[in-house]
């Protein structure tokens, strides 16, 4: 299956049976990438330009759906989400593909997915994590706390409400709400101490203008061998910008 002649369109049935879709460009060495709340693939990697800006350096470049997004399918049976999903989703594609050295990185939720699975062992050889701060992985109540309610708001909320944004773009992506609660109850904190078994060169790369995750020069502080790559932008801007494809692309190319 192909969207363009430049992006394979391919899917696979993760540990449960879900099934799970990806998408790639390129050819070369192996970088998984994994998109933010919401959104998917094409449009947090492909629509700005950064996969190809990747690619263009001598990378294959995979971006998958995560589980109720996208292409992917969004089962509505609670049993489908059990806590770490999405990071035993990765490690499902990471082992359907065979792969055994490869980078791997995300944007917001795939930064929180890609701490995940490193945590439970995954060894990518290096890691970039994209709009994310300390506190969006050791304490991401917060943040899951307002999508459930802007999920809740839906129907009601008014332009000037705190979840209006949030609500807009769950419309604009056509968001599975039932799916989606489901989802964001699997999320689990990272203690600020597990942190430490993220020993791999990483990119911490956020907007100037984003602390929707916390800090993320806090969080460049804390790993072990992290550069911090800051960028024009909010939360939902940096993602549109360039700059983001080109300071991955540069961290990756090196």
């Amino acid at each position: 299956m192909t969207d363009s002649p430049d992006i394979l369109l391919s899917d696979f049935s993760a540990r449960d049976g879900t099934r799970l879709v990806w998408r790639e460009m390129g050819a070369g060495r192996p970088v998984i990438l994994l998109h933010g709340l919401f959104s998917n693939a094409t449009v947090n990697w492909i629509k700005f330009g950064h996969a190809a800006a990747i690619a263009a350096r001598g990378f294959r470049v995979i971006m998958p759906d995560l589980r109720a997004h996208g292409d992917s399918a969004a089962p509505h049976d609670p049993a489908a989400y059990p806590d770490d999903v999405l990071a035993n989703d990765c490690a499902d594609l990471i082992a359907h593909l065979g792969l055994t050295d490869f980078d791997l990185g995300g944007f917001s939720l795939g930064s929180r997915t890609s701490v995940r699975a490193v945590a439970a062992g995954m060894k990518p050889a290096r890691l970039i994590l994209g709009g994310m701060g300390l506190e969006g992985l050791t304490g991401g109540a917060r943040r899951r706390d307002f999508f459930l309610r802007a999920i809740a708001d839906f129907d009601t909320a008014k332009r000037g409400d705190d979840t209006w944004m949030a609500i807009q773009f769950m419309k604009t992506m056509k968001v599975d709400r039932t799916a989606a609660a489901l989802l964001l109850r699997t999320f689990v904190d990272t203690p600020r101490e597990m942190l430490s078994a993220i020993t791999m060169p990483t990119l911490v790369v956020c907007g100037e203008d984003d602390a929707d995750n916390g800090s993320a020069p806090a969080l460049a502080a804390e790993l072990a061998d992290a550069r911090l790559a800051t960028i024009p932008g909010t939360h939902m801007s940096s993602v549109t910008e360039k700059a983001m494809g080109d300071a991955m692309a540069d961290f990756l190319d090196q």
